[in-house]
């Protein structure tokens, strides 16, 4: 394994750990399919939480927000739907953003609700 897909797995595991502290269930973790991947799946009581997760150690060519462009946007959509209709789901569903510039310092931990409808 290369270190980005070290440092990815690191981020996506202190994401977790962010979102299981705040009472999030995890469900899901890096789901595939035809359409795209979404890093975590959680639930939060009613309602799904489709997380991407990004880690910039610097802001050099944008920072982890900025990344998230309308392309890689509508590609989480396409594969939540995907994700809802495989599981039958009724529940509510939202998309968060879970942004981190440093793997050792938890105030470096970003976690935006709703980050994009």
């Amino acid at each position: 394994m290369n270190q980005k897909s070290q440092h990815g797995k690191l981020a996506e595991n202190l994401a977790q750990q962010l979102l299981e502290s705040n009472q999030l269930k995890l469900l899901e973790k890096n789901y595939h399919c035809r359409y795209g991947e979404i890093d975590l799946i959680m639930q939060d009581a009613s309602t799904l939480v489709f997380v991407e997760v990004r880690f910039r150690k610097s802001n050099q060519f944008g920072g982890a927000v900025e990344s998230i462009d309308q392309k890689k946007q509508n590609k989480i959509r396409i594969t939540a739907q995907h994700y809802l209709q495989k599981h039958n789901s009724k529940l509510n569903a939202r998309f968060d953003v879970v942004t981190l510039s440093s793997l050792n310092d938890n105030n470096k931990i970003n976690w935006i609700k709703y980050a994009f409808e």
